[in-house]
């Protein structure tokens, strides 16, 4: 058997669709596409929760591959016991091989779509992972939970934190998932406010998994990572993989909430922001700026205590430029 690991075959384009095998301790492997592996334990119906654990969206994103990496390999080398159903997803594997964010399009605005003639490789291959993780879900009725982890693109005043995907009608963000991103590292949380193009919010809105777009430091090249602290992640999800599923009643203090209030949208070429395009996630806004300016129509802050998040004046006319966002001070009276 190659020492190669998992992430190393599929960026030399050696993992495809393959035949499900049992390893000595009974539990069941099988790649079903490029970069996607599928860990159950050997009765399935035994277990506590579905779990889908994706990384690499964007390919320059590389600190949350390599923390995957490594629980593909305890689990084939048998040191990590199997007892949930567990997927595996390298997604954009392009543009993990070219060390890019994408090689055409943003993959995590590609989601919650329908196909086209004329898609091109970044779509699809979407379009492939969503359906991956429709099948992986199935109709099990065991709690399902999809972690899609990433990195910033550029510095951010609070290193770890979880995009929180709009619920469904009738559904509400839930105190309990929360605490448990804190048992993961992860004390800020930020509540959606509308539909979204993003992995997590499919999975959410699909399949009705407990989904997250975790942001774990900043974007740094393979081998580079060691500044970004993912032991609590790590034990968190090698938890999950284990079957231990944490059932914490109260959200900690420390855990900072905040809701978007406003997207920043860009509508043309002319637009331009009052501030570098580089400023660090989560950097205050003095109410009355005019932030941002777009075919000679100003954008005003008109809230108090706002922030910025995911600046970035270089996105497609027609794709936000980025967020504002306020504490959610009473956020279980504001559902």
């Amino acid at each position: 058997m190659s020492n190669s690991t998992f992430l190393q075959k599929t960026l030399a384009g050696e993992t495809s669709m393959g035949l499900q095998y049992c390893l000595p301790n009974g539990m069941c492997v099988q790649v079903l596409d490029e970069g996607v592996i599928r860990f159950e334990p050997n009765d399935a119906s035994s277990s506590g929760l579905d779990l889908v654990v994706s990384c690499g969206i964007h390919g320059n994103e590389t600190a949350p591959v390599e923390l995957v990496e490594q629980l593909i390999e305890r689990i084939l080398r048998q040191e990590l016991r199997v007892k949930s159903r567990v997927l595996f997803i390298f997604g954009n594997v392009a543009a993990l091989r070219a060390g890019k964010r994408f090689v055409e399009e943003d993959m995590n605005r590609l989601f919650n779509r329908s196909p086209e003639v004329e898609d091109g490789p970044e779509k699809r291959r979407a379009m492939m992972l969503e359906m991956h993780v429709g099948r992986f879900f199935g109709s099990n009725t065991t709690p399902r939970f999809h972690y899609d982890l990433h990195t910033a693109i550029h510095g951010s005043l609070i290193e770890k934190f979880a995009i929180y995907p709009l619920p469904k009608p009738g559904c509400r963000f839930s105190a309990t998932e929360i605490a448990r991103l804190s048992l993961a590292g992860v004390e800020t949380v930020l509540l959606q406010s509308t539909s979204s193009s993003t992995f997590s919010y499919s999975s959410n809105y699909k399949y009705d998994a407990h989904a997250f777009t975790i942001e774990l430091g900043s974007a740094r090249p393979f081998g580079q990572n060691t500044g970004i602290d993912l032991s609590k992640m790590d034990a968190y999800l090698s938890g999950l993989i284990q079957g231990q599923l944490p059932h914490p009643e109260l959200i900690p203090p420390q855990v900072q909430i905040f809701r978007v209030s406003r997207e920043i949208p860009k509508t043309s070429h002319d637009f331009k922001f009052a501030i570098d395009g580089k400023t660090d996630n989560f950097t205050p806004l003095a109410k009355g700026l005019t932030l941002a300016e777009d075919a000679g129509v100003p954008f005003v802050i008109t809230e108090d205590d706002a922030r910025i998040i995911f600046p970035n004046p270089d996105v497609p006319p027609g794709q936000r430029a980025g967020l504002v966002i306020v504490p959610a001070r009473n956020y279980l009276a504001e559902q």
